[in-house]
């Protein structure tokens, strides 16, 4: 179920808002849950399985950590990774198996020994939102255990937390300590009421009438057998603004979503193509994916604390674990490896003199070019076709 689906619109929402402001607070986020549980189970009712396992691991997770005093350190260690294990774990297999089964029979065979390819009968099934509902959950034990944020005791509030449908298929990732006050009690105003319908109608608005036209004009261009130069412009031109009204289209639906429930989410993109760099990019793109990253990933691999040559290495793992966080294909690790070879030559000054002596506005346009650059790998079907259309 997409939030431009009339299903939703006209008869899914109104059913939620209408059961949820009728029940008493305290079953409000039980119901909240029993609603987003509902959602999520739309198109195959199993997936709520494994989104229940990923919850109740880190809810008892989050319990011990809570229970554990820092003289235990092990203990809390080892409850860390139990966590981290099985929420990587989930990811793994069902986002990543038939990609590795591929990639490792398709090295063998251009290695000429075909007898070693792994036949797979069974083809693993990617479950919808993966990939942000684990990450949002793993942030809860990642935040108990550093001492940001309490264990909740309460199983239906984190299951809520972990579930909240506004933003579960397409994020934002909502962290822990970001929400942990609101599911113990949060207000709701009419003002609030009129801000989350706002927000929703201009997502919306940029969803249906500036993200799916120009993903039309994509599609022909990206699908085209013949391209002259200007078609192939033209088509990843209508690709960038297809992908970041769509995205930012759907963060403003859940931002907006979540104020009628009374939760208040942070902004996910902030005009991200007027920037005038890509560190001041990613800034501005995708803010709740690259703030996780930051947080949980970046910094704890010593950031930019260690040296020069370090912090390279460092921006290299996280950029190429966002790329493959986007998408189990080559392409998105390419797209996610030419981001990080973009901060690298900024982290080393090279382009220092240009920066400093160029007009923001020809700065804007430098930066905007090597976006698209980098979305030609991240929409193209292959490898291959992605460099055909670049030629």
């Amino acid at each position: 179920m997409v939030f431009s689906s009339h299903i939703f619109l006209f008869y899914f929402l109104p059913g939620a808002l209408l059961s949820y402001y009728l029940a008493p607070r305290k079953f409000r986020n039980s119901l909240l849950t029993l609603i987003s549980y509902l959602f999520y189970g739309w198109s195959n009712p199993l997936f709520c399985f494994l989104m229940f396992f990923s919850t109740l691991v880190d809810y008892l997770c989050g319990r011990i950590l809570g229970s554990s005093g820092p003289e235990k350190k092990i203990k809390r260690l080892i409850v860390l990774w139990v966590s981290i294990v099985s929420n990587l774990g989930l990811l793994g297999v069902f986002k990543y198996m038939n990609f590795a089964i591929e990639s490792f029979n398709a090295s063998f065979q251009a290695l000429g020994f075909d007898g070693a390819a792994v036949d797979l009968s069974l083809r693993i099934l990617l479950p919808i939102g993966i990939s942000f509902y684990t990450f949002q959950s793993m942030s809860y034990t990642l935040d108990v255990f550093r001492g940001d944020a309490k264990s909740i005791s309460h199983f239906p509030d984190f299951a809520c937390y972990v579930s909240m449908f506004p933003q579960l298929v397409a994020g934002p990732i909502i962290r822990f300590q970001e929400v942990a006050d609101q599911l113990q009690g949060r207000s709701h105003t009419l003002e609030k009421f009129s801000r989350g319908t706002a927000f929703f109608c201009l997502g919306l608005g940029k969803k249906v009438l500036l993200a799916n036209p120009c993903g039309q004009i994509a599609d022909l261009t990206f699908s085209a057998t013949h391209l002259t130069a200007i078609d192939a412009w033209y088509g990843v031109v209508a690709y960038a603004f297809q992908i970041y009204f769509d995205f930012s289209g759907y963060s403003d639906m859940a931002i907006g979503l979540g104020l009628l429930f009374g939760f208040i989410y942070a902004k996910n993109f902030d005009s991200p193509y007027q920037s005038l760099s890509i560190t001041e990019f990613w800034r501005r793109w995708h803010i709740s994916l690259s703030t996780w990253l930051k947080e949980y990933l970046y910094i704890p691999l010593g950031g930019n604390r260690s040296g020069r040559i370090r912090t390279l290495i460092n921006i290299g793992i996280v950029m190429f674990l966002g790329g493959l966080w986007h998408g189990a294909s080559w392409n998105f690790i390419i797209w996610g490896m030419l981001h990080g070879l973009y901060l690298a030559v900024e982290r080393l000054n090279i382009t220092r003199r240009f920066y400093t002596h160029v007009p923001k506005v020809i700065r804007c346009l430098f930066t905007f070019f090597l976006v698209l650059i980098a979305w030609v790998f991240f929409r193209a079907e292959s490898l291959p076709e992605a460099l055909a259309y670049l030629s």
